[in-house]
């Protein structure tokens, strides 16, 4: 799984939280998500399941209540989505529900074509990558929120943690004795963080690699109609990685930011 761009995931996932209010039981396919209550037309009254644009009166139709970012796009709350595919559907919402095609419209309709392409866009952001999609569902089931708990070291890292600390109060005493960084004692602490920065990379490739298999538990499990048993373990197993993985690029970014000093 090649995850990009986490900083914008986790403003993704955060806003995510703030637009939402989660359920006690995550609805596990857009139809169901969407329409779990009836849903009316506001225009003519005939019922719209949830879909952006009334079939019987051609109206535009605000965002149905409990309609999550998979459901927007017609699409099960799945984790591996064809990129390729998602971009199309963006494309065709974004043509379809753009305020320049309601210019003449009414007020209500011209409100709502402004409210659903920005949720367009939100949706957008939070699902094109793997990593976003997974911090999205966390976030949508309530089990990922910013500034919950403090971040610890995982206990497996407690060792190799403690010494990166120590190889980085090396790095800043050497940095102090030595103005110019040319001495041999630098040089050595150095050549110690990039082997630690490049070890530490190589934990996040594994955790992108331990979320992509996770992710595949997950859609199989949709796709047998799991129970909420199982979903919520594998969401446990998901947001434990996740915080791993966090802590581990914190680190990988802290050893970065010195190298280039």
């Amino acid at each position: 799984m090649r995850i990009r761009n986490p900083r914008e995931a986790a403003a993704a996932a955060v806003r995510s939280q703030r637009r939402f209010v989660p359920t006690a039981r995550t609805e596990m396919n857009a139809a169901t998500t969407s329409t779990k209550t009836a849903v009316k037309c506001w225009s003519c009254g005939a019922a719209t399941s949830g879909a952006h644009f009334c079939a019987a009166c051609g109206k535009i139709q605000p965002l149905a209540q409990g309609m999550d970012y998979f459901a927007f796009f017609g699409l099960p709350q799945k984790l591996r989505i064809d990129a390729t595919e998602l971009e199309k559907k963006f494309h065709q919402l974004s043509w379809k529900l753009h305020p320049d095609n309601f210019v003449r419209a009414t007020e209500k309709e011209r409100e709502i074509s402004l409210a659903l392409s920005s949720e367009l866009n939100d949706a957008y952001r939070a699902l094109r990558e793997p990593l976003s999609r997974v911090e999205y569902l966390l976030a949508h089931s309530g089990m990922r929120k910013e500034g919950a708990h403090k971040q610890q070291a995982p206990p497996e890292l407690l060792e190799e943690v403690f010494e990166l600390n120590e190889s980085l109060d090396e790095l800043r005493e050497s940095r102090e004795a030595d103005e110019h960084g040319a001495s041999s004692g630098m040089t050595e602490v150095r050549a110690k963080l990039e082997a630690a920065e490049k070890n530490f990379a190589e934990k996040l490739e594994e955790s992108d690699a331990q979320l992509d298999v996770i992710a595949g538990e997950w859609d199989a499990a949709i796709d047998a109609g799991a129970d909420e048993a199982k979903r919520q373990a594998l969401m446990t197993k998901m947001n434990d990685v996740l915080n791993r993985r966090s802590y581990i690029r914190n680190l990988v970014n802290k050893v970065a930011a010195e190298l280039a000093l």
